[in-house]
């Protein structure tokens, strides 16, 4: 309770001392921790402090205002270890749990790789057991793989055929199946833009304003922005501090066209959209999301599609750890611009065209968003040419000149 009660004084000096702006934009800071200080004596676990810290900043009406609860690592190490995961879509069939599909994950990407690549098992194969243990026909085999995460273990397949011996490999679970799960997210929308444009529209993932997001950026950049136009999405990225930098890429402007033989013409600025610019952004684009879809808008890089934006640009640096080991983030950096002033906080960015995929257009197959933003972009074409390089059909003359008439002097 001590800790407790130190701890919570602390959190309300660190937002005095570093809350961005000096006056508390008008909140009685005072009023507010003497509000909520009688609910310490009712705490009675770290989640609970955490909770009432979280009250606390909520009443400064201010993104990234965050905190995370203390943790005291409950129970043995053997309780620790994280789920495996194998990277597959399993489904229980009449004949067991049955591989649907293997995710064939991304080669440019270590951490998207699927643990059942490059070992022969088909889609179709039945998972039969886990270590030798037989896979509950009802609760499959997730239980047997708790605790299995960067270690190895023995799976045991039944062929999709239905006939011969089965098959047991070794594999090493991921402890986490998201890289894995968002590259193949990223390949299906890439092929549906393909498919809705007839291959006229690049397609660009931003997932984060940090180091991946950078990464997942310039990983497809050459190839998407050699298409005529290009989709730029947004949506659900969870903000950093490089939209300067995409920005900085995509306004670039192409002069002119580097030839090489037997090469593809390289585009001067390298790596320039060729012609129109459309964006996605959604109620998840966040941030330096926000910023960014901000900038989209300002300098008319092109319409953005979707929904509006989180409305959060009063950023933090860094993180505090309390005396409890309870973590509290204090709004420290506010973004303000010509156009919007101080409004995108608690507001966030609309949209030009306002599009949203609902829970039947994903039963269905439908890409509502999609399609929208590959419409305006084959629209733009019509009007706004991509940027084509010179064929070999007007190459200068570099041969010899003839000479001119010999003339003799009488």
């Amino acid at each position: 309770m001590a800790e407790w009660r130190q701890s919570y004084e602390e959190a309300g000096r660190l937002i005095r001392a570093y809350f961005w702006e000096p006056g508390m934009c008008g909140i009685d800071w005072d009023a507010a921790l003497d509000q909520y200080r009688p609910l310490i004596e009712r705490v009675a676990s770290p989640d609970e402090f955490a909770d009432l810290l979280r009250e606390l900043l909520g009443e400064l009406g201010t993104s990234h205002a965050y905190v995370t609860a203390a943790r005291r690592n409950e129970g043995p190490p053997h309780y620790q270890r994280r789920q495996g995961f194998l990277g597959t879509n399993l489904v229980p069939r009449e004949d067991g749990w049955t591989v649907k599909r293997i995710l064939s994950g991304d080669s440019s990407d270590s951490r998207a790789r699927s643990p059942l690549a490059g070992t022969g098992i088909r889609e179709g194969a039945v998972l039969t057991h886990v270590h030798g243990r037989p896979v509950d026909p009802v609760a499959g085999p997730y239980p047997l793989l708790a605790g299995t995460g960067g270690t190895t273990v023995e799976l045991t397949f039944a062929p999709a055929e239905g006939t011969g011996p089965p098959r047991r490999v070794a594999v090493v679970p991921l402890v986490d199946e998201r890289p894995l799960r968002y590259q193949d997210w990223v390949a299906k929308r890439r092929e549906v833009v393909r498919e809705l444009s007839g291959g006229r529209c690049g397609y660009l993932h931003i997932p984060d304003m940090g180091g991946s997001g950078w990464a997942q950026f310039n990983r497809d950049l050459r190839m998407e922005v050699s298409r005529p136009a290009l989709i730029v999405d947004v949506r659900g990225n969870a903000g950093g501090h490089i939209s300067e930098l995409v920005v900085e890429t995509l306004t670039r402007t192409i002069l002119g066209w580097d030839l090489t033989r037997d090469a593809q013409p390289v585009s001067y600025a390298a790596n320039a959209p060729r012609g129109p610019v459309v964006a996605l952004a959604d109620e998840a684009t966040s941030s330096d999301g926000d910023m960014i879809t901000a900038a989209f808008k300002l300098l008319k890089l092109g319409p953005v599609v979707g929904q509006r934006t989180w409305g959060g640009v009063v950023g933090m640096t860094g993180r505090h750890r309390l005396g409890d080991g309870t973590v509290i983030t204090v709004p420290m950096n506010a973004a303000w611009f010509d156009a919007y002033g101080w409004s995108v906080e608690n507001r966030g960015v609309a949209p030009d065209l306002e599009a949203l995929r609902t829970p039947l257009d994903w039963a269905e197959g439908r890409y509502p968003v999609l399609d929208d933003a590959v419409r305006l972009a084959l629209e733009l074409l019509e009007t706004e040419p991509p940027a084509t390089p010179p064929t070999y059909g007007d190459v200068p003359d570099r041969s010899r000149p003839k000479l001119p008439p010999r003339t003799h002097e009488a």
